[in-house]
């Protein structure tokens, strides 16, 4: 129990530090992401890619792409014990994840009003149309 005296302080430094940079990077990313999404992303009957890389290049990519959102998915859920944004910091990683069912998963999200109001709102700050709202689940498919 000593130890955890010793190094609780720097523990608790640390977890604010990083809580800290993720808002900052969320605060950054998020509305260059939804600037960058179509504007029926959501309401398409089907995912549109937003890469199209083939090749080792594209696989390399993909890979990255997946261990920052493991990280991030990881990193939420020790938030959720210590100082931090950790439901929205795991949100985010799965968003970047590449998983079965992942575009349904967005939906859902997204068809609830006030997730759709808040994406809408930094579109709006951009001089960009609002999305589509989602079409029901019978009309979409994966």
């Amino acid at each position: 129990m000593a130890w955890l005296e010793q190094w609780l302080p720097d523990i608790l430094l640390w977890g604010t530090v990083v809580s800290l940079l993720s808002l900052l990077a969320l605060l950054i990313t998020a509305p260059w992401v939804v600037s960058r999404l179509p504007q029926d992303y959501f309401s398409s009957r089907h995912r549109h890619p937003l890469q199209r890389s083939n090749g080792i290049f594209g696989w390399g990519l993909s890979l990255l792409k997946n261990l920052l959102g493991s990280l991030l998915v990881t990193l939420g859920f020790i938030m959720l014990f210590t100082p931090g944004q950790g439901i929205l910091v795991t949100v985010v990683g799965l968003l970047i994840m590449n998983f079965p069912g992942k575009y349904r998963l967005e939906r859902a999200l997204v068809s609830r009003q006030s997730v759709l109001n808040g994406l809408n709102w930094l579109r709006r700050k951009q001089s960009l149309p609002p999305f589509e709202a989602p079409r029901p689940r019978a009309e979409a498919s994966d």
